[in-house]
């Protein structure tokens, strides 16, 4: 398959092009579809437990008969993506107008085609849907191993081994082994279920699977998942290379056409061009950012992205954070920290120590000093990854431990710890003499908040902003589509920051740090290592009893 720079048209009647961002996440898939300025037009969504109940899933997922193990059916998504075009017929969308697709996939998961694949991708029959024809007989695997899977500590072990150690690792691939990680569930098929592996003659990612449904081939994956060869044997042997298909593709790019079981069936231009897919934390980079800023994801979990602008030097790996390479400049990379415990734990705080309400959590904060007087506490109620296996709550004064806190310092204690552990490392993660972050961009349900709005742009002593858009990945699959086809335009040449000067932002600023505040967490940062530290210890000393 080659990448291909020809200018798609749009349909003529519609006065601009459209392009269609896609996003296969956990537990939907949606469409965006997006005008030339960046506008969103239309929305349409699958909901995997309410929309297709005969697959038996619980928010998107099905829990294995193995400890850990979490896996999709793969004809689930199949199945969607037939329901997510007839939905979008009935909806009247101007669908031979889209003149690119591109989208996002949840980031880890990946599916097993088996050797009839390409046969029966190439040779769709416009009068059958693709669940008809491609499941399961395309599939050498009929569950996919999902993000959420945790049944493969054995392969991480077995990893960390051969390359030297997590920080070896981190060092060769940007990240040490995790079991959700596609190489180790790899390892784990290959050695649990060696004749499917053997049947397998390509893997893809989930955000490489969707475009090879458009394609009517494999489609290659895409460079923020370029791979190492020494690790792909340790993984999957001397066969995975094969597997995996062609080098990863750059965004920006075409790989080629849209097939023609999508044009007869459902009125697409034969013209209508695939651009590559990406994971979803990448694709959400892409929506909201730009080279020097930041996004902090206040959900379910807390999860930090850097956008590293290119330097002479690479980003710094640790153990405790993820490098991947930028879906849109080649030369750039996204750093990414991610922690179990965000909303939960605040949440947690808010009940106990705070009556159960946010304005009364709010209040507490607002009553009590950047700094905290002193008083520190760090709040685990799950087993962490960031610092690893550190679980329980933990209370100190002026860095020495402490039995409690008064009720009213712990709204203020979380929220500072939390942010706290991802100033200490996001400065560590930046190449030496990188130029200073521009900006805060937040986003998840605790950036409603204003209080909490307040604060992190005081600790991180950035102007901070929340995005318009809640569907941040789709709607950056759909930007990966609009920069592919306006590169064509251009005979493919054109930088991303250039072309997102033509793309409307919807950000809102909504807190500027104040500086002498932000001076004052400046001077934090190395207590709060001081008492991480002691909980690192003290929860080791707890394993090993």
């Amino acid at each position: 398959m080659t990448s291909s720079n020809h200018v798609p048209t749009c349909d003529e009647h519609s006065s601009e092009p459209r392009v269609n961002g896609l996003d296969l996440s956990t537990q939907q898939l949606k469409a965006i579809v997006v005008s030339e300025k960046g506008y969103v037009v239309h929305e349409t969504a699958v909901i995997f437990d309410r929309d297709l109940p005969q697959y038996g899933t619980q928010c998107g997922a099905i829990q294995g008969a193995q400890a850990g193990e979490v896996t999709t059916p793969v004809a689930l998504w199949v199945t969607a993506m037939d329901l997510l075009l007839k939905r979008m017929k009935n909806e009247n969308v101007d669908i031979h107008s889209i003149a690119a697709v591109s989208g996002a996939g949840q980031q880890h998961g990946s599916v097993y085609w088996s050797r009839d694949a390409e046969t029966l991708l190439s040779s769709l029959d416009s009068e059958k849907t693709l669940t008809e024809q491609l499941a399961p007989g395309a599939f050498s695997i009929a569950q996919s191993p999902i993000w959420q899977d945790s049944s493969t500590t054995q392969e991480c072990r077995e990893l960390d081994k051969a390359v030297g150690g997590k920080q070896a690792l981190a060092n060769l691939s940007g990240s040490r082994a995790y079991e959700r990680f596609t190489g180790p569930q790899i390892a784990k098929i290959r050695k649990t279920n060696s004749k499917a592996y053997a049947a397998t003659a390509r893997i893809s990612l989930i955000s490489s699977f969707i475009p090879s449904l458009f394609l009517g081939e494999v489609a290659p994956i895409e460079f923020t998942h370029k791979w190492d060869d020494r690790l792909l044997d340790i993984c999957g042997g001397p066969e995975l290379r094969s597997k995996l298909g062609p080098e990863p593709v750059h965004g920006g790019t075409f790989i080629g056409r849209i097939s023609d079981w999508w044009v007869k069936r459902w009125g697409f231009s034969p013209e209508c061009s695939i651009a590559p897919f990406t994971g979803d934390n990448s694709a959400t980079m892409a929506a909201l950012s730009t080279l020097g800023d930041a996004i902090l994801s206040l959900g379910t979990s807390t999860t930090f992205l850097l956008d590293i602008p290119p330097s002479k030097l690479p980003p710094r790996c640790f153990t405790t954070s993820h490098l991947l390479a930028h879906p849109a400049h080649e030369d750039a990379a996204l750093a990414m920290l991610c922690y179990k415990n965000g909303a939960l734990a605040r949440e947690q705080v808010r009940d106990t120590h705070a009556e159960g309400s946010w304005p009364a959590f709010n209040a507490c904060v607002e009553a009590t000093p950047p700094g905290n007087g002193g008083l520190t506490g760090l709040y685990f109620p799950l087993v962490e990854i960031i610092p690893d296996g550190v679980h329980g709550s933990f209370f100190f004064e002026n860095t020495q431990p402490a039995a409690s806190l008064p009720d009213a310092a712990h709204p203020r204690a979380i929220l500072e710890s939390q942010l706290l552990s991802v100033k200490a490392r996001a400065a560590a993660v930046l190449p030496p003499g990188a130029p200073p972050l521009g900006r805060l961009v937040l986003t998840g349900g605790t950036s409603a908040n204003e209080t909490v709005r307040q604060l992190a742009a005081d600790v991180f002593g950035l102007p901070t902003y929340v995005a318009e858009t809640k569907e941040a990945a789709g709607l950056g699959g759909a930007v990966l589509a609009l920069f592919a086809w306006w590169r064509a335009r251009r005979s493919g040449v054109g930088a991303f920051d250039e072309f997102k000067v033509g793309i409307e932002e919807k950000m809102r600023l909504v807190a500027t740090p104040r500086a002498e505040v932000t001076k004052v967490y400046e001077g934090l940062v190395d207590s709060y290592r001081a008492c991480e530290d002691q909980v690192v210890r003290l929860c080791g000393e707890r394993q090993r009893a």
